[in-house]
This record gives C-alpha cells, structure tokens and sequence, in this order.
C-alpha cells in the first residue's frame, strides 16, 4: 500500500464529494424519533437516507449493491453490500438519525446550516454521524484504486441510535443472513481524544434515562395562599434526586458503581498522560467553574467507568418571563443517567425506580417514566493484527502512534453485537474530538480528522484479509 497515494485519493473524494454533500445532509431537520414522533409524517428522515443513498450510488465502489430497508412503523436503514476478493467479512456500521436543535449556538452558526470555519463543518449531524456511509465507503474505494485485495464489506447505517436504537434488534433479526458472521466491526461514532492521532474506543457506558414527576396538586394555586401549607414540588423533587445522588459531591449510590478493572487503571494513566489538560479544557467552562480536586486519571475514569447524572430538561414550569406567582401542580425532570460498561441497565434501572419512587415525602404522587435502559459495552482484547493496523494508519496519515481509551457515551449498536458473535474485533474510533460538542450548539466535524480516519480505516480493512487468511 502506497499511504501517501491513499491519503491524496482520500483527500480528493472529501473536498470534491463528502463534504458538499455533508453540507446539504446538514439542512435535512431528521431528528430521531424520541425527538420527532411524527418523523414518519414529516419525512425529514426519509429525505436524509434517500440523500445518503444517492451518494452512494454514485460512489464508483466496484461490487457495490445497496437499497434502503424499511421495516412497517420504523426508520430506515441504508445496506451497502461490497463483494471482496479477498478473505474475510467486515460489518461497517453508521446512523444518520439526529439530535435535536439545542440552543446556544453562536453567531451565524445554526443547527440546520452548515457552516465552514478553519476547516470545520459546523451543523448538526456531521460529525455525528453523517460522515460514516461517506468514510466507509471511501476507505473501502481507496483500496481498490490502488489494487489492494479486501474482504467482504457490509455497511449498516441506521436512523434511530440517537433514540437508543429501539429500531435494530428488529432490522439485525430481519437482515442476519445478509450480515452474516462478521470478523471484524468498524463503528465511526465514537469520540477522539485529540486530533492528533487515531483514538480506539474500548468501552462504552450505558445509559438509564427516565422522567421523574412529583405531583402536589391537581392544577396551581395562589403562593401566597398555598405558601406553608402546600409543599413545593421542586423541593420534593430535589429530596428524591438526593436519594440517588448526593448534591455536595455528585457520588451515586452504590447500586450503580462496579469495580473497575486494573487494564481500565492503566489505560486511565496514560490518556492523561498523553492529553494533560486538554482531557478538561475541551469544555467550554463558564466563569471559575472546574471539575474539582481530582487527578486526571481519576477524572478520565469518572467519565469512563464510574456513574454519573444529568438533569436534561425539565417540565411542570413555565419560562422566566411568563412565570406568575402560583404555586405549581407538578414538577418533572428528565434524568440521564450514564452507567459503568458492565453494570446491568435493566436490573439498574428496577433498582433505582424503587429508590425514587418508594415512600414519597408528603405523601406526593411520584412517578418515573423509563425510556429504554442501555447496557453498556467494554471491547474484547483487541488483537496484534488489529491493533498493528491501526498503528500504521494512524503513523501513516497523523503522523502519531494510535491510542486506547474508554468513552463516556453510549452505542447500542456494539453492545448487541458483542452480544451476537462472540470472537468478533472492534474497531471503534470517530472524529468527536475536544470542542466538537455533539447533542450541543456548535457542532461541528473537523475535516481533516474525518480524511485521516478514512484513510487509517482503509489500513484496517485491508489488513483484516491478512489475520483470517
């Protein structure tokens, strides 16, 4: 393999074709369905797997069948099937499903525009993860213009992951003979530490959200009336969440944690080592806000294998400017919680609703309405020949050596495959690097990142011919 020729082929393919046509996927609003219920209806979604299909089409891929599957009442799914000349069967997996508008976004950026600034694509859905079909397909494409024997390659991308991926299972049941049993899973959704060498994901934390409502009244009332002898919904609700998590120190309760492996200590030591401070300053702090007094490390590991809670929206309230002096009915909040690789979502997620919902204060009606529990994921060891290709690659086109660590994020999509074939390899990588704020305002993928990870993919792919042969 010429590397130096793969990376001009791949350069060439994203600045006259990826990234016109990133910007355009960028204006489609397909928001995931736990966002858009009436996605169907709208047909923003249909719009956006069309506009990837129509890529692809036209890619010049030799051997390239593909065609969007539907399943009746869920969201499409795009199939690419590559014929290989060589040993081998690769599952190469995306989505193109979104994240909502979000606000926030600073001047003259917006969720539904693409925007090009110092070499990043700014909108929603770029790097997260729009780009997948494009990179897959490249890398796969940049093999062949040089001769270089690949395997069989299967493309997957799907258009709920943003939702949980309540959609796969049934598309993964419906397509299995298709798929077939794959030896290797190439994933480009994943997070990277900088973008200064290729990132390889070894775990994924799972995810239990839910809504937690506290009831008091059957409609609002006066405050000055009902001051004293009415309790404060928002208090009840601060009371429960103190349950699960202590308010000082942000520490869940036990039902939560697992005991971390030694390998997961060790890999903790040298991300921090290799990322110093940029393992905090890549978030846009405001004002003396920090992360508090703990090393690098540990934090790399509370964001990694230790649980965690967000409070992402909240109900039962009216803005700032329309609220009247009423005491509420009602006060519900969405929680997130992020769960270590291996604890268990489902038997979590019995647990904690018990916690919250058990001997409410005051007698309120408290309910907590789960969406989905997620399992997380923590990668099998990642074999010589892989972890070799990735090297090259990531020498070749960063020039830096490849490196390991956790996400804090979760991919459904890696947790049921692991699930499924137990003696698959996992190359999970992507381009969300510091700042590149996914599910937040400015958005954005960094182009050159998007390039060096399809040219290091092509390595990868090519190398897999080798290990099964």
């Amino acid at each position: 393999m010429d590397s130096e020729q793969l990376g001009e082929f791949v350069d060439e393919v994203w600045d006259d074709s990826i990234v016109p046509t990133l910007e355009e996927y960028i204006r489609i609003p397909n928001k995931s369905p736990a966002f858009e219920p009436d996605w169907e209806r709208l047909g923003h979604m249909r719009a956006a797997v069309e506009q990837l299909e129509r890529w692809v089409a036209g890619s010049g891929v030799r051997g390239l069948t593909h065609r969007i599957f539907t399943l009746p009442g869920r969201t499409p799914v795009l199939v690419c099937e590559i014929e290989g000349d060589a040993p081998g069967n690769a599952l190469l997996y995306g989505h193109y499903d979104k994240q909502p508008e979000f606000e926030g976004w600073a001047d003259g950026l917006e969720p539904w525009k693409p925007v090009i600034r110092d070499g990043r694509l700014y909108g929603r859905g770029g790097a997260d993860d729009g780009y997948a079909v494009f990179g897959s397909l490249t890398a796969i494409a940049a093999l062949q213009h040089q001769g270089i024997p690949h395997p069989r390659c299967y493309v997957l991308i799907e258009g709920c992951e943003e939702s949980g991926s309540y959609d796969l299972p049934f598309y993964m049941d419906a397509l299995a003979d298709e798929i077939g049993t794959p030896d290797l899973v190439i994933c480009l959704d994943a997070e990277c530490g900088n973008y200064d060498q290729l990132w390889l994901t070894t775990s994924l934390r799972g995810m239990l959200p839910g809504t937690l409502t506290v009831q008091v009244l059957t409609e609002g009332v006066h405050s000055g009336a009902a001051g004293g002898i009415v309790p404060s919904s928002f208090r009840l609700l601060r009371r429960l969440i103190e349950r699960v998590e202590n308010a000082a120190t942000g520490e869940l309760v036990d039902v939560l944690h697992v005991p971390v492996p030694a390998a997961a200590h060790r890999q903790a030591e040298e991300v921090a080592q290799t990322l110093g401070d940029l393992g905090t300053g890549r978030f846009p702090w405001a004002g003396r806000t920090g992360p508090g007094e703990a090393t690098p490390a540990e934090l790399v590991l509370a964001n990694t294998w230790q649980p965690s809670l967000a409070v992402v929206g909240f109900g039962g309230a009216p803005g700032i400017a329309d609220a009247g002096n009423t005491l509420r009915p009602y006060t519900a909040a969405k929680l997130v919680f992020r769960l270590p690789p291996t604890l268990d979502a489902d038997a979590a997620a019995d647990r904690i609703k018990d916690i919250l919902v058990s001997n409410p204060p005051h007698g309120a009606d408290v309910t907590f309405e789960l969406d989905h529990p997620l399992t997380g994921w923590s990668a099998p060891d990642t074999d010589s020949w892989l972890a070799e290709a990735l090297d090259r690659g990531s020498r070749a086109h960063f020039g830096a050596p490849f490196k390991s660590m956790g996400t804090g994020g979760t991919i459904p999509f890696m947790k049921m495959l692991g699930d499924r074939f137990a003696d698959v390899q996992f190359a999970v990588t992507g381009v969300l690097g510091p700042k590149s704020n996914a599910h937040g305002p400015n958005e954005f993928l960094d182009i050159a990142t998007g390039k060096r990870v399809t040219a290091c993919m092509a390595h990868v792919v090519a190398a897999l011919t080798h290990a099964v042969d």
